[in-house]
């Protein structure tokens, strides 16, 4: 997990080309999504951290955007409530 913060926008720009950067989550809410989701845009850059991997984001204890990751988010809400 990288906090958005501690890198320049030019950090930034090299990690997502490089594939270092694949995700992006609110530290706040714990919720993780696509690097494109329109909900994850609007977020506070105070916020905003990242992640290479999907799996790196749940072992945070972040879980699935309801928007950019419909299915994954519907999937984690029925294991939840078992």
């Amino acid at each position: 997990m990288i906090k958005h913060l501690l890198l320049s926008n030019f950090d930034v720009k090299r990690k997502i080309k490089n594939n270092e950067i694949c995700y992006a989550g609110n530290i706040r809410l714990k919720i993780y999504g696509q690097l494109n989701c329109r909900s994850g845009k609007r977020m506070k850059r105070e916020n905003r951290v990242f992640f290479n991997t999907e799996e790196e984001a749940l072992q945070s204890g972040f879980r699935p955007c309801g928007h950019c990751q419909n299915k994954k988010y519907k999937k984690w809400i029925y294991s939840i409530s078992k």
